[in-house]
């Protein structure tokens, strides 16, 4: 059985491009437990998630993914409410930010954890522009207050992968794990 060990409803849509039959289990980790640099953090966060559920699964083949956002070196999260998403879309605005997406795939005998990277370039924003986005109330369960998938004219473009920004390298993942 193939278990993907998440929540999200967009990395449960990402991997029906790459696999076709799983199950969701979410893993129960605390996420603020690790101090780590931002680069290192998506990492170890889909492996502390992978290692939580395939403990229960050993026999299975679990995957688990983690993203951050990172603007000036500082990683954004989910914003706490709508001034936080306007802080966050007022500072990405006009600038270029690093989506790390780590993901980890156990299965018996093996283990690959990696990081992707996706630069994204912001376009300018009105405070008027960034106001009419929160009130969609899309940007409020996302890292860095945005979905790129969204229908609002937040991005000039990317160096990278689309999907990554999404939550899941699948281009990456799709060569490594079978």
């Amino acid at each position: 059985m193939f278990i993907l060990a998440s929540s999200s409803p967009r990395r449960k849509e990402l991997l029906k491009k790459i696999v076709d039959d799983f199950v969701i289990i979410v893993p129960d980790i605390d996420e603020s437990a690790l101090p780590l640099d931002a680069k290192d953090l998506p990492g170890e966060l889909s492996k502390e998630k992978a290692y939580a559920v395939f403990a229960k699964h050993p026999n299975d083949e679990v995957l688990a993914c983690d993203t951050v956002v990172v603007l000036n070196g500082k990683v954004l999260g989910k914003p706490l409410n709508e001034e936080d998403a306007f802080r966050m879309l007022k500072e990405e605005s006009g600038n270029k930010q690093i989506v790390l997406s780590g993901y980890t795939y156990l299965a018996k005998g093996k283990e690959i954890t990696r990081t992707v990277s996706t630069e994204v370039h912001f376009n300018k924003l009105t405070d008027e522009q960034i106001w009419e986005y929160i009130k969609t109330k899309k940007p409020l369960d996302k890292a860095g207050a945005y979905g790129i998938q969204d229908d609002y004219p937040l991005i000039e473009g990317i160096v990278g992968s689309f999907d990554n920004v999404m939550g899941l390298p699948t281009e990456d993942i799709a060569i490594h794990i079978r």
